[in-house]
């Protein structure tokens, strides 16, 4: 057994839902354990914004816990699939764990087929990187949990706030018996939940300006808070 801890990664994958079948045919042949996905909307409208892959069209949002090392190389396999001139092809990121399921993160100390072996080269390489990461984190992710119908003015204040676009999910939040109210907020009315990539300078004025136009007190009901990013990577270019 292996008695290296793993470091563990969340990595989001953002692009154009009839690409979906690309980023699912990789994590099926490698055999990714955890991995979910979500329909969303984009709601940037420059064809800049476009060609990352977040731009104003229906969007898959792909979730997938993973060890650190071995993302870069899920999205390399994705690259490649997609060709390397793939207009709006899409973008990915990771995000720092703090805390899991004991359970699961067992499963990642278990050798298996599912993992690439790693060189000692890439394992020092890993090891460098995520000291890097950890002292120089320059993107955060926006996270807003809105009542439904308020993304697109949403979507207005934060771009003039600095939000270059954004992607829509639709949810709805639930409790075990019935509607309660949660600091004031209807736990069973339809949400939208809105994720914001953006550089760490701009993460608080975008933030500052949501809030007070859509925060808890409004009629949006609204709930901002932010992750830090330790890795960006568009889904277009080569490694």
């Amino acid at each position: 057994m292996n008695n290296t801890a793993p470091v563990l990664k969340l990595l989001f994958v953002i692009i154009d839902w009839n690409k979906l079948k690309v980023v699912s045919k990789v994590f099926d042949q490698e055999r990714i354990r955890f991995h979910f996905v979500s329909k969303g909307k984009g709601t940037a409208n420059s064809e800049i914004l476009d060609v990352l892959g977040i731009g104003s069209s229906e969007k898959a949002v792909i979730l997938c816990l993973e060890q650190a090392g071995m993302a870069p190389f899920l999205i390399q396999e994705v690259r490649k699939k997609l060709g390397v001139h793939s207009v709006g092809a899409g973008i990915a990121f990771t995000v720092p764990l703090s805390g899991i399921n004991n359970l699961i993160f067992k499963l990642f100390k278990e050798p298996g087929p599912i993992h690439k072996p790693e060189t000692s080269e890439n394992q020092e390489r890993n090891t460098k990187e995520e000291v890097k990461m950890s002292t120089e984190i320059k993107n955060d992710l926006i996270i807003s949990i809105i009542n439904q119908g308020y993304s697109d003015e949403f979507m207005t204040v934060a771009r003039e706030a600095g939000a270059t676009g954004g992607t829509v999910i639709n949810a709805r939040g639930l409790d075990h018996q019935k509607r309660v109210k949660f600091f004031g907020v209807s736990v069973q009315d339809e949400k939208e939940i809105i994720l914001i990539l953006t550089s760490r300078d701009r993460k608080v004025p975008i933030m500052q300006a949501v809030s007070q136009a859509y925060g808890i007190t409004t009629e949006a009901e609204g709930l901002v808070f932010s992750l830090p990013v330790d890795k960006v990577m568009g889904l277009n270019d080569f490694l």
